[in-house]
């Protein structure tokens, strides 16, 4: 494998980019690799895992000299981010990140950084419940889809780049508008984590002898429930503010075709449900046939 960046930094060290950061030292993708976070807590397990060769707590320290700097912090904290590294960030220099939601991601960054850099910003559809430095794995991405949304006049090669690194992760490269990812994205990935939230928050509720029973006896459709709702809490608070237009659509269409299910159960319309499920089947060996299961 040849080297991609002489210096790459991240900014935020968690599930995603630790897992990143993992391929760049296996197979040698940068010389250097800087990281930053917001506590020596996580610096030192960075450290202790074998991720960085220099770690700040100052993003802009971290951002310093790099050709690539990743930025891998929830959603919300990305505006305070660009201000922190922009002056730091040498000229020709690329800048992305890992974000769930573009369109906040692109108006927090672009009028933040300095003109002589290039914004790619990239989304890898990929995760598991767990985060944290620990929490990452080489393999998170093999098979995954990364989408970039950069501008139409971003540069190609900047662009190229980027897209580089994420197929030496093993992901396959889908170039999209950022308003189009985040009504996709809500669709396929928000709103299930907002019904899994939901779901699981209800048990809470439920009286105490109810609520160990529940937990007890979780059948597999439960328990899929309870490992998305133990996503880090902070990460899709800010999706679900920076996405909230199309979640809110998203929510509604839901909201109606619950509407529905529940009048074909109520009077008993055996042949909706069943064409209901039938469809919905056909989606998921879609999906098992693309290799996304």
């Amino acid at each position: 494998m040849s080297i991609l960046f002489d210096r790459i930094a991240l900014v935020g060290i968690g599930l995603i980019g630790s897992s990143l950061v993992r391929v760049v030292r296996r197979d040698g993708l940068a010389r250097h690799v800087a990281v930053a976070a917001r506590t020596q807590a996580t610096l030192d397990k960075a450290v202790t895992l074998g991720l960085a060769d220099s770690v700040s707590l100052d993003p802009a320290e971290a951002a310093r000299d790099a050709d690539l700097v990743v930025i891998a912090t929830p959603l919300g904290a990305y505006a305070q981010v660009a201000e922190a590294i922009a002056p730091a960030l040498k000229r020709g220099a690329i800048v992305t990140d890992v974000g769930s939601v573009k369109g906040s991601a692109i108006a927090d960054l672009a009028p933040r950084l300095p003109g002589h850099v290039h914004l790619v910003p990239g989304h890898p559809v990929a995760g598991t419940e767990h985060s944290g430095p620990e929490a990452g794995f080489p393999e998170l991405f093999q098979n995954r889809w990364t989408i970039l949304t950069p501008a139409k006049d971003c540069d190609a090669a900047a662009v190229e780049r980027v897209a580089e690194l994420w197929r030496r992760c093993g992901s396959r490269i889908e170039i999209m508008d950022a308003e189009h990812h985040d009504k996709v994205l809500a669709i396929t990935s928000h709103l299930p984590h907002l019904i899994a939230y939901t779901i699981v928050g209800t048990v809470t509720d439920l009286e105490q002898a109810t609520q160990r029973e529940v937990i007890k006896f979780a059948a597999s459709g439960f328990r899929d429930f309870t490992r998305i709702a133990a996503s880090d809490p902070v990460m899709w608070r800010d999706v679900f503010l920076t996405n909230r237009e199309a979640v809110l659509e998203m929510l509604g269409r839901l909201t109606e075709d619950l509407a529905r299910l529940q009048r074909a159960i109520r009077w008993g319309e055996g042949e909706v449900l069943q064409d209901l499920f039938t469809r919905t089947r056909a989606i998921r060996r879609g999906i098992i046939d693309a290799g996304q299961a």
